[in-house]
């Protein structure tokens, strides 16, 4: 993530995506970033200074309500790209406040 910008993390991946925010260690918290969590996922956004977006590598989240996580990213400015490749789960991306590609997927019923 670009330096300065945890506020926007926080909007997104724990007022958005509904994670929690962790404390980093104090070793490392004067090198700005922030680490979210959720069950047993941790997220750990680190500043690059010539910061460059991960567009095509992601992480993919297994997530539970699917359809209502779509709908809050949409509702709270988020594109959302719907992808049915993937046979057994329902699948869409949405591009994190800094053009990070995360992957949110179920498996279909």
């Amino acid at each position: 993530m670009p330096e300065g910008r945890e506020d926007d993390a926080r909007a997104f991946y724990r007022d958005v995506l509904g994670l929690k925010e962790i404390e980093k260690p104090e070793t490392l918290a004067r090198r700005g970033g922030a680490w979210f969590s959720g069950g047993t996922l941790q997220i750990h956004l680190g500043v690059e200074q010539e910061f460059h977006p991960a567009r095509k590598a992601h992480p993919a989240l297994l997530v539970k309500g699917l359809g209502e996580l779509v709908r809050r990213c949409e509702s709270s400015g988020y594109r959302t790209i719907r992808d049915d490749l993937l046979p057994g789960y329902d699948r869409y991306y949405v591009y994190d406040p800094f053009g990070n590609r995360i992957e949110l997927m179920e498996p279909k019923r």
